[in-house]
């Protein structure tokens, strides 16, 4: 079984295997929130509730979309800001959450790659017109997006509560201590990665 560390955390530099701790966290997350947002009907799923972006739907493709941009940024995709000209790509949770295991195998990867070295390279960020191209060190995008992801799904968590779906545990990745609650979880992740082509 794959624990919450890198897999070769003893050979890379602290801040990259903890990037890459950070990104396993957060597939880890991803595929416990949409167990839960797959169980509802796709009404539940886009149903309007309280929130910043006012449904789950629309806070999840939020979640995924900006995972894009900023992945996009980091590798050069040369997408930029045109991967928001639709707000809403997959309607459905269970497109969606393809699309999200996806992202996070892409994410998990670039992490694993990392060197310390790697984590001072500037990328360019297209703010558009107002603003234009902002600079930014992957060491500092990559913080950004992992704050960015556990700020929503929070929302996603709140929101859930209101649904007949039960909001899942999100803070047991860490201790050594939880590890028996995540265990089936970090297994399932690593059979969806090795039938993707590579090890979690």
């Amino acid at each position: 079984m794959v624990d919450s560390d890198s897999r070769s955390a003893a050979s890379r530099d602290p801040l990259s295997s903890h990037l890459t701790a950070m990104a396993r966290n957060n597939a880890w997350s991803n595929l416990r929130l949409y167990r839960a947002c797959l169980s509802l009907t796709d009404e539940e799923f886009a149903a309007r509730r309280v929130s910043f972006f006012p449904s789950l739907q629309l806070t999840l493709n939020h979640i995924l979309l900006v995972d894009r941009y900023y992945y996009d940024a980091m590798i050069g995709g040369g997408q930029g800001l045109a991967i928001f000209d639709d707000e809403v790509p997959y309607p459905r949770a269970a497109q969606l959450w393809d699309a999200q295991a996806q992202s996070d195998r892409d994410l998990l990867a670039f992490c694993e790659s990392l060197t310390g070295r790697d984590l001072q390279r500037e990328v360019d960020i297209d703010r558009g017109p107002s603003v234009g191209v902002q600079r930014e060190t992957v060491g500092k995008v990559l913080p950004h997006v992992f704050v960015h992801q556990i700020h929503h799904r929070g929302q996603v968590h709140a929101m859930l509560s209101g649904t007949p779906a039960a909001p899942p545990q999100l803070d047991e990745f860490f201790l050594d201590g939880d590890a028996p609650l995540r265990a089936s979880e970090m297994l399932e992740l690593e059979h969806i990665r090795e039938s993707r082509n590579g090890p979690l």
